[in-house]
Parts: structure tokens; C-alpha cells; sequence
């Protein structure tokens, strides 16, 4: 089997997809435009984000979960200069983090709340094959 998408139930998918088109350069797959409101993502490794707004569920907050609980993680090649691009669309910098093996990590929030990492690995890094 492959892994195929996550998905996350969320308050304003729509507005939420345009975001991670423009600024993470995500590709649109599906974009329902009537309830659930659907959203599929795909990043450039092939995998997909699935955004969805359904009433009869929890839709939780993820302002109020910890970076640490839960986030959603991309490669960079310059992750400071990413993380000001993306502050500069409305993402805030929740930590940075800066490992022994000379990586660097950017713990960021979206403007939804919902936490991203930037991982701009060292070298030898194990890589994704």
C-alpha cells in the first residue's frame, strides 16, 4: 500500500487551500465549492492534504493544540528565508529549533492556527527515496 492523503476537518477549508496553493505551493486536485467543501492538496512528493469543513463533527481548534502534539512538516532548502515569506502572508513563528547535526527547524503557525514545520536538513540526512 501507498499512502495517499490526511485529512482535517476544518473551519474554512476554501480559504485554507487558496493559502497553501499560493504560499506552499501546493496543487489543487479537487476543490468542491459546495458542502463539505472538500479540498484536495497535493505536494510535489505526490502525497495530499485533504481539507473538508463537516458540521456534524468535531472540528477542532489548532490554535489550542501544541506544536509538539500535532503538525504537519515540509522540506526546506533555506528555511529562514521561508519562514519570512511565509510570516510575511500571515504565518506567525511559533520556535526555532536548532539540532546537534546542524539542521535547522521552523516551527510555524498558518493563519488558521494550525502548526507547520520547515526542516532544513543537514547533510545525510536520510532522504525520502
Amino acid at each position: 500500500m501507498r499512502f495517499e492523503h490526511i485529512a482535517l476537518n476544518v473551519s474554512d477549508p476554501i480559504s485554507m487551500a487558496a493559502w497553501y496553493h499560493t504560499h506552499l505551493g501546493f496543487t489543487r486536485v479537487v476543490a468542491q465549492d459546495s458542502a463539505p467543501f472538500a479540498q484536495f492538496l497535493r505536494a510535489d512528493c505526490g502525497m495530499m492534504l485533504e481539507l473538508y469543513h463537516n458540521p456534524d463533527a468535531p472540528c477542532p481548534d489548532p490554535a489550542q493544540r501544541s506544536p509538539a502534539e500535532l503538525h504537519l512538516a515540509l522540506v526546506s532548502k533555506d528555511a529562514q528565508a521561508d519562514a519570512e515569506r511565509l510570516t510575511r502572508a500571515g504565518a506567525t513563528v511559533v520556535e526555532w529549533v536548532h539540532p546537534e547535526d546542524g539542521s535547522a527547524i521552523a516551527m510555524l503557525r498558518d493563519p488558521w492556527g494550525l502548526a507547520w514545520q520547515l526542516c532544513q536538513r543537514a547533510p545525510g540526512w536520510p532522504q525520502r527515496s
